[in-house]
């Protein structure tokens, strides 16, 4: 097992992979615990879709793909959140827009010759398409997640379990609320790459539910979410490697494997 994880770090395309898998696994875990209390975690689903519908724009029209995607992934993420905010049907409304984007890309896709692989590869995630960009962009990232985290830890806190108390006490909910947002923007059209955008969502969601089965304090499952997801990375990474699996699927696989093991000790320590 040893001499695989060592012949796996002798490829670069494998090293940006697993750079850009723990830094994004790290941010998307962080920024999960907060979205997944709010019940905002299926915005990450929708933004994945999103994603997708802008990537699959700017293949057709020979555009970068990241300098498309993630300014109107960024725009949809303002947009899902006033729908949220004010409208009853915020969840369906959700639904409606990412559904109706990967429709779109799926069209796009189909009237454009040559791009089936590289939006096959947005769609299920390969490690082949990450580029050294995507390691650049993912360090600055990286570092605002946990600045914001570590700045701002007990206003996140206060607006994760009570935005009212925090509006009360002359926080300014808005603005953290959009900041959280337009960093988990970023994570997933960042994600996206290695995870696909059908699988993307499942780094925001795991870690964060399957801490919550032993852990309960909000500081004790942002750090279980952060060790849970960065270690199924790197296992499902290896994984994959030796079995010739994709990626991303076996990523959410071991998330899903922690997820039972946790519940299974709950169910005993009860």
């Amino acid at each position: 097992m040893l001499n695989s994880i060592f012949a796996m770090f002798s490829y670069s395309f494998l090293i940006r992979a697993v750079i850009v898998g723990i830094l994004v696994s790290l941010c998307a875990s962080l920024l999960g615990v907060s979205l997944v209390l709010k019940r905002f975690s299926m915005i990450g689903d929708g933004l994945s879709h999103v994603g997708f519908g802008a990537l699959a724009i700017a293949g057709a029209l020979n555009l970068a793909p990241l300098a498309v995607a993630i300014p109107v992934v960024i725009i949809a993420t303002f947009f899902l959140l006033k729908l949220k905010e004010t409208n009853k049907d915020g969840d369906s409304m959700v639904a409606i827009i990412s559904t109706s984007s990967l429709a779109i890309g799926i069209t796009v896709v189909s009237f454009s010759t040559g791009m089936t692989t590289d939006i096959n590869n947005y769609m299920f995630g390969s490690i082949l398409s990450l580029s050294k960009g995507d390691v650049f962009l993912s360090i600055p990232l990286t570092i605002a997640v946990i600045v914001l985290f570590i700045l701002f830890y007990n206003r996140i806190f206060s607006i994760t379990f009570d935005e009212r108390f925090a509006k009360a006490t002359g926080q300014n909910v808005e603005i953290l609320n959009t900041l959280i947002a337009v960093l988990t923007a970023v994570t997933i059209v960042l994600g996206m790459r290695l995870m696909g955008a059908l699988l993307i969502s499942a780094l925001i969601i795991f870690p964060a539910l399957t801490s919550m089965k032993l852990f309960k304090s909000f500081l004790s499952v942002t750090i279980s979410s952060a060790v849970v997801s960065v270690l199924s990375m790197l296992v499902g990474m290896i994984l994959s490697y030796n079995f010739n699996t994709p990626a991303g699927a076996g990523i959410v696989l071991v998330n899903l494997t922690i997820y039972i093991i946790f519940g299974i000790i709950r169910f005993f320590n009860a």
